[in-house]
């Protein structure tokens, strides 16, 4: 492949737009995904991501707007494109009566694979997705990580170039979780191209190389994962639960460490470089006005702050990912 060619987008979206009625869930947004990389899109619920995805592959129509994939209209040629993309929904629709095997092999007559090579891409993908020995399990007796290997699989059935990922690993156990991203790792080392929507912050920062962070249908920021974070936060963030509130005099001697706030209730998040010197610091001067500390907790910055620091809202609905007094990971906890 020549250099032009790997710069050629395999998704672009040029002022893209999804109505519902007189709902408008996509609002004009432009973005690229390359050739081999693995592209996310992040937000809440309703911020247009699965909108986007649904577009992606011609289940939803475009309603005003340029959406592209390998270079042609995903309007004016959705057959030939959807040949070439493998989907990863959020929904279970496995044949629960079927073997798992048989959901793979019929699964491949949808895109015309004769049945010899159905059996052999089915055995592969058996292989790939560690489900030798559930190969002739009916899908109902299969546990809910076994399921969704079994659903990135079968989307695996006609080599695509392109695999949609739509919400992956929501529900999974943690080991599942990882096995999962292990498998697509490797998909995105052999070339996969990737568009992935997820609510986990771990997951975009595992397997995204650039991502868009989506709010009420409209893009607020794009970029690498660790540049987001850099650009808005600084690398680690102090959580302090005050007594009586969190007094602007507590950082009188730390100011200048400070990148940023975030107020929650009494408590705060404060965003820094100097983690360790900064937490010292406010520590001290606590101690010299008699403020008393409840907790306070160092822990790493991440995707789910900057979300926070944009748009005043949490990219999960429950919001658990930024309640103060949650041992989250990378974090630690001086609780003196």
């Amino acid at each position: 492949m020549s250099a032009d060619q790997q710069r050629q987008p395999v998704v672009l979206a040029s002022n893209l737009v999804k109505k519902y009625g007189d709902f408008i869930a996509v609002k004009g947004v432009n973005f690229a995904v390359y050739p081999g990389e693995c592209f996310g899109l992040l937000g809440p619920n309703g911020a247009g991501k699965t909108s986007i995805i649904r577009m992606t592959y011609g289940f939803s129509p475009v309603s005003d707007g340029l959406l592209s994939v390998f270079g042609e209209d995903i309007m004016l040629r959705p057959r030939a494109i959807k040949s070439q993309i493998g989907v990863i929904s959020q929904d279970d629709d496995l044949d629960p009566v079927l073997s798992v095997r048989e959901n793979l092999i019929i699964y491949a007559g949808y895109f015309q694979i004769d049945r010899e090579t159905a059996k052999k891409r089915s055995e592969e993908i058996l292989s790939f997705m560690d489900l030798q020995d559930k190969a002739d399990e009916p899908v109902e007796n299969l546990s809910g990580g076994l399921r969704r290997r079994l659903t990135l699989g079968r989307g695996l059935i006609n080599q695509p170039a392109l695999l949609l990922l739509d919400e992956p690993t929501t529900g999974l156990d943690p080991y599942a979780r990882h096995l999962v991203w292990h498998r697509l790792r490797r998909l995105k080392e052999e070339g996969t191209t990737m568009l992935l929507t997820t609510h986990y912050m771990e997951e975009a920062s595992q397997l995204c190389d650039r991502l868009i962070i989506m709010y009420q249908g409209e893009i607020v920021e794009e970029g690498q994962p660790e540049g987001l974070i850099e650009r808005h936060l600084g690398k680690e963030a102090l959580e302090l639960g005050a007594g009586c509130g969190c007094p602007d005099s507590l950082f009188d001697d730390s100011r200048e460490l400070i990148r940023c706030r975030q107020g929650m209730g009494d408590d705060l998040v404060l965003f820094t470089d100097h983690g360790l010197e900064l937490m010292d610091r406010v520590t001290a001067q606590a101690s010299r006005q008699q403020i008393p500390i409840r907790y306070r907790r160092l822990r790493l910055s991440n995707l789910e702050d900057v979300f926070l620091q944009l748009t005043g809202e949490s990219l999960r609905e429950d919001g658990a990912a930024l309640l103060p007094g949650k041992r989250r990971e990378g974090e630690r906890e001086d609780a003196r």
